[in-house]
């Protein structure tokens, strides 16, 4: 039965979209995750654009058959997990993308890579904060269903933080719209706050609308050396408090602990705001008064922020 509803699904979409080859299903079975008890699924469906995805769901509603939505398959919580005898929906090939510098709005298919996102809206003189860490590996359609944070989310948010819209299909196969391109489209039940996260459970989004930032300024990083965790823990608190402007934990080893602490987005004032951090981090307990080192703007050389 499921062989001869497939050739049905098949007949519906374009040549191409609906894969059965065994190599190729047996490399969609898991994500980063790599449960062994991933299923194998009896196709793998790579839809271009929502229509396509609303014939999937419909023909799947109609048999009864699992979907299981995939991004870029660097998910390390299993949420890509195929199903035996279900379908891997994957939006690789929705890739499409619509920059407005007016309103500093992206509209964005799912298939698309943070890296590159933020590539083609710096061409435009604009940025989008969210940086999981597999941001040149992971899509922004992956991000929309893990709510992806990374190392700015202390300063700027999560992903849920710049979706302004989405267009997302049901199971059932209906397209809705939920929210908008501008900010204050927030009438009624905030449903793309509950669509953003929910990985893949309550319908694919197949085109998001994401809000973007001015570009950063030239970065100043400051490293310092400390004892023990809990000092460099409390430098790093005291950082919020002396205003600096972009806090990041990069790393913190138990047994010697030297934190890349803070990147400083600064302007002309750089040296003095630094000169704050490096007393924060003095009086925070740094290993020696003179570990604590900067690096300003593109210069590769990191000097002594304490004589």
């Amino acid at each position: 039965m499921s062989v001869i509803a497939l050739a049905e699904l098949a007949a519906e979409l374009d040549d191409g979209v609906v894969v059965t080859d065994p190599d190729i299903l047996a490399s969609y079975r898991q994500d980063r995750a790599a449960d062994p008890s991933a299923g194998t699924p009896l196709a793998v469906v790579r839809p271009t654009r929502t229509e396509e995805v609303q014939t999937v769901l419909r023909w799947a509603s109609r048999h009864r058959i699992a979907v299981v939505p995939r991004g870029a398959g660097t998910g390390l919580s299993g949420g890509a997990t195929a199903l035996d005898g279900g379908i891997v929906l994957s939006t690789e090939k929705m890739r499409d993308i619509t920059v407005d510098p007016v309103t500093r709005t992206a509209v964005v298919q799912p298939g698309l890579l943070n890296a590159e996102v933020k590539k083609v809206v710096a061409e435009h003189g604009l940025w989008y904060p969210p940086d999981p860490s597999s941001y040149e590996i992971c899509s922004i359609g992956g991000n929309i269903a893990t709510n992806a944070g990374g190392l700015c989310c202390v300063k700027y948010g999560v992903t849920t933080d710049y979706v302004l819209g989405l267009q997302v299909v049901l199971a059932d196969g209906t397209a809705v719209r939920l929210g908008g391109p501008r900010l204050k489209d927030v009438a009624g039940l905030s449903l793309t706050k509950l669509f953003v996260g929910s990985e893949g459970t309550l319908g694919v989004v197949t085109e998001v609308t994401l809000r973007l930032l001015p570009p950063q300024h030239s970065a100043c990083t400051v490293v310092a050396t400390f004892d023990s965790v809990e000092a460099a823990a409390g430098a790093a608190q005291a950082l919020v408090h002396v205003h600096a402007r972009d806090v990041r934990h990069d790393e913190i080893a138990e047994d010697h602990v030297e934190a890349l602490i803070a990147q400083e987005q600064l302007d002309g004032g750089r040296r003095r705001e630094l000169r704050r951090v490096a007393e924060a981090c003095r009086d925070a307990g740094i290993h020696h008064p003179h570990t604590v080192r900067m690096g300003l703007g593109s210069e590769r050389r990191l000097c002594s922020a304490l004589t």
